[in-house]
């Protein structure tokens, strides 16, 4: 049996401010402990209900060299540092059998949710629209949400799909996604089921949406976008493991979350910057929006690169 674990720091517990979470802030220090703390908590989990698994644990947050190696259980092996494939879920293949999302936190827009972004803070919303194979590309006179399709693979039932309903309004079948959606659907595009994610209520609750059957774990209740109620560290801990041990027992019952191509592909960016530089790859356009681009593609694959590029892009500052 093979998990991946990624571990973001904005959910884990006892975590609320960016003080905590900068490598350039005083509480950092401390933020890499806690963080190195529940990642271990989910390892032991995972391997009280599979002894021999093999555990990869990617660092998903920032520069990704947060996590301290010295500190992570030994059983374990760390997928570390950037730029790689697969971004917050590098090492991730189809010979995984599970996903576990750890320190998760909500969607930009979304919330209250303790330092609520999605991958940092140009992007304000992804959204992503499925639609038949065979249909118009965008500007074909499809209205936007149209035919999105959420589909889930079980071992026993194959391909389900669902459709939005007749007469039902297409805009609430398109998803805008944060990180935790834009990584469980990376995962189903590879088969793999996300079976556990833990931060605040809010990113809890964006889970569950997305995934009903998968176990979420509420580390602290966000009051704000810097303030929280939150566990106590060792009691978080506790918590996890046991749910770790759950779901990954669990794992056939949880359904892979996989969006079907073609897609379109909107994201609202902020800087007329950035826009400026998206413009520049190839198949992405400028809509009629002054702050929203576009594109299409074939697969989630292939979409979620892209979203990792123009991600990457919006790091870039004008000379």
């Amino acid at each position: 049996m093979k998990a991946l674990i990624s571990v973001d720091m904005e959910g884990i517990s006892g975590i609320v401010h960016s003080s905590e979470t900068n490598p350039e802030r005083y509480d950092y220090q401390r933020g890499r402990e806690l963080m190195t703390a529940e990642a271990n908590a989910v390892i032991a989990g995972v391997l009280d209900a599979e002894p021999t698994a093999d555990v990869l644990v990617a660092d998903a947050h920032g520069t990704f060299r947060n996590l301290l190696p010295e500190q992570l259980d030994r059983r374990a092996r760390l997928v570390r540092g950037k730029p790689r494939a697969l971004n917050m879920l590098a090492g991730l293949d189809e010979e995984t059998d599970a996903a576990l999302f750890v320190g998760y936190h909500v969607r930009a827009g979304e919330g209250p949710g303790v330092l609520a972004h999605t991958m940092n803070g140009e992007i304000l919303d992804v959204r992503v629209t499925g639609r038949a194979p065979g249909e118009g590309a965008r500007g074909t006179g499809h209205a936007p949400g149209e035919d999105v399709r959420i589909t889930t693979h079980t071992p026993d039932e194959g391909v389900q799909v669902t459709a939005p309903k007749p007469g039902e309004d297409s805009r609430t079948s398109a998803r805008s996604l944060g990180e935790i959606g834009l990584n469980a659907a990376m995962a189903g595009h590879l088969g793999v089921p996300v079976v556990l994610l833990s931060g605040d209520d809010a990113a809890c609750a964006e889970a569950a949406a997305l995934i009903p059957e998968a176990v979420t774990v509420p580390v602290k209740e966000a009051l704000g976008m810097a303030a929280a109620v939150t566990l106590h560290p060792e009691e978080a801990r506790d918590r996890l493991r046991r749910a770790a041990a759950d779901a990954v027992s669990r794992r056939t019952e949880i359904p892979p979350l996989a969006l079907t191509g073609p897609l379109d592909v909107e994201i609202d960016l902020a800087s007329p910057h950035t826009i400026d530089l998206a413009t520049l790859v190839p198949g992405v356009s400028r809509t009629a929006g002054a702050r929203t681009v576009a594109f299409t593609a074939p697969d989630y694959g292939t979409a979620y690169r892209l979203i990792l590029l123009l991600a990457q892009l919006a790091t870039i500052r004008p000379a």
